[in-house]
């Protein structure tokens, strides 16, 4: 099932959208959100999937998605948590500051927990007051959670994913050499995480789905120039499962928090990239400098995933940066 939510208040307007991603039913009145789905899902998961029977089944019904119009599919949650599962991206950018890797990097993830009151939806702008700050993108895979008990462990933590769907976790480069000086975090440097603008199912994406890791290729296009397309299945070293046993070791989280996998990275460098930090660590490497800028306003990135069948899955993430609001 593809769910996504209509701007409206706070929290959206629940709708069910079709396989194809152009066609949209509301959904039905006793769940208007998406967030009230997720509460209580098993009992209007029946509804929602006849909703979505029904759209597939008959061209003629629903009405056009116009994706301007579209929040992220949970407009604000109560948790967002993004990992770091990709351990080839930590590498990379810790050696191109001459920065060796944690001593845990295979046994312990790293997670952080980032603003979850303001998301962005999937062609909102983000906004740069000052184009020194480092603009980045990072485009990941991220899972919406059911109510998970604590000291749930991975072999058992698969059935808590309720949805997948893409997220531009935007970085604030610059900034957060100064804020992790500190000893207490991002915070700052972490402004609001665009989302794409479907959230699947796990079923939708077929065999692609498993061992908790999607696998499937990642695009990102930086100004309409492909900038990384790689595979986010097999070399995401923690899985899914693993975040969730790692986050819930000393406490339980509620339906409707996000979990993200951090950026998605191969070892090929042929795949390029799904973050502007990431090639500018390979050209220091390389070169002992990076060339390749930061975003600037008017720059515009582009996050999508397709299928075998060369569907978009998620829909696309479409971010323009621009200046002051």
């Amino acid at each position: 099932m593809k769910l996504a939510s209509l701007k409206s208040g706070r929290d959206g307007r629940l709708i069910v959208v079709s396989r194809d991603g152009r066609r949209f039913a509301e959904s039905p009145a006793s769940v208007v959100t998406m967030q009230s789905a997720l509460d209580d899902w098993d009992r209007h998961l029946p509804a929602l999937n006849e909703v979505y029977d029904r759209l597939n089944s008959d061209s003629q019904t629903g009405t056009p998605v116009d994706f301007a119009k579209l929040a992220a599919p949970l407009p604000r949650a109560f948790e967002w948590v993004d990992g770091s599962a990709y351990i080839t991206h930590i590498k990379l950018v810790r050696k191109a500051r001459n920065a060796e890797p944690p001593a845990t990097l295979k046994t312990d993830p790293l997670v952080y927990q980032g603003g979850s009151g303001v998301f962005l939806g999937p062609r909102d702008p983000i906004y740069l007051e000052d184009k020194a700050w480092g603009c980045d993108f990072e485009a990941e895979v991220c899972a919406i959670l059911s109510d998970v008990p604590q000291s749930t462990k991975a072999t058992d933590a698969s059935r808590f994913v309720r949805l997948l769907m893409l997220a531009n976790d935007v970085s604030l480069r610059e900034l957060i050499p100064a804020e992790l000086a500190k000893g207490f975090g991002f915070f700052q440097s972490k402004p609001a995480t665009a989302f794409s603008p479907f959230a699947v199912t796990p079923d939708e994406l077929g065999p692609a789905w498993r061992d908790g890791r999607v696998h499937l290729r990642l695009r990102s296009t930086l100004n309409d120039r492909l900038f990384g397309d790689p595979e986010a299945g097999p070399e995401m070293f923690f899985s899914f499962a693993d975040l969730i046993q790692h986050i819930a070791k000393t406490r339980s989280y509620t339906a409707g928090t996000i979990l993200g996998s951090g950026t998605v990275a191969n070892e090929d460098r042929a795949r390029g990239s799904s973050c502007i930090v990431e090639r500018r660590s390979l050209e220091t490497i390389d070169s002992g400098a990076p060339k390749t800028p930061y975003m600037q306003p008017g720059d515009r990135i582009q996050i999508e995933m397709l299928d075998g069948r060369g569907q978009n899955i998620f829909g696309s993430i479409i971010n323009q940066v621009v200046g002051n609001k």
